[in-house]
């Protein structure tokens, strides 16, 4: 099974209660082949919400308690974020997910890129919450860039 980011398979769920619809991934979803999920929404929060970003680090500075995220008001929701990438994972491994592909520049799901933390539209190297987790407890954890650059093939047969 492949668990993806739910917005990728067109659920309205990101933080301005918008999609990023990438075909490939609601054909796998209707095919049976992939699970959605959206660790945001798994970890309490509603749609639309406030954007948040990572500050002090990324998404394994969250996990180790040197970073926290705060969303655009400065309300502390770090909490939310890590209750939802556990929860995800708890998903991943109850399916047996060979894959996640998860939304590019998330402070959940960014498995390359995040916010710096500045609100300025500026991206950095690094990793969301759940990415890391993700990573860290040996899933396979790409992005949807990556799926449309090289095909499902090279990460798991399909």
């Amino acid at each position: 099974m492949i668990l993806v980011s739910s917005c990728l398979a067109g659920r309205e769920c990101r933080y301005n209660a918008t999609h990023s619809l990438v075909e490939k991934i609601s054909e796998l979803v209707g095919e049976g082949k992939a699970m959605m999920v959206c660790p945001e929404l798994l970890g309490g929060f509603t749609t639309p919400r406030e954007p948040a970003e990572i500050i002090g680090g990324t998404g394994e500075d969250v996990l180790a308690g040197g970073a926290k995220v705060v969303d655009r008001s400065g309300n502390d929701v770090t909490g939310l974020y890590a209750s939802g990438a556990f929860k995800t994972l708890e998903l991943a491994r109850k399916v047996g997910a060979t894959v996640v592909v998860l939304k590019e520049n998330s402070p959940s799901c960014g498995s390359r890129a995040i916010y710096n933390g500045a609100f300025n539209g500026t991206k950095i190297s690094g990793e969301g919450v759940t990415a890391a987790l993700l990573r860290k407890e040996g899933f396979k954890v790409i992005s949807e860039d990556e799926l449309l650059e090289h095909g499902l093939s090279e990460y798991v047969s399909v």
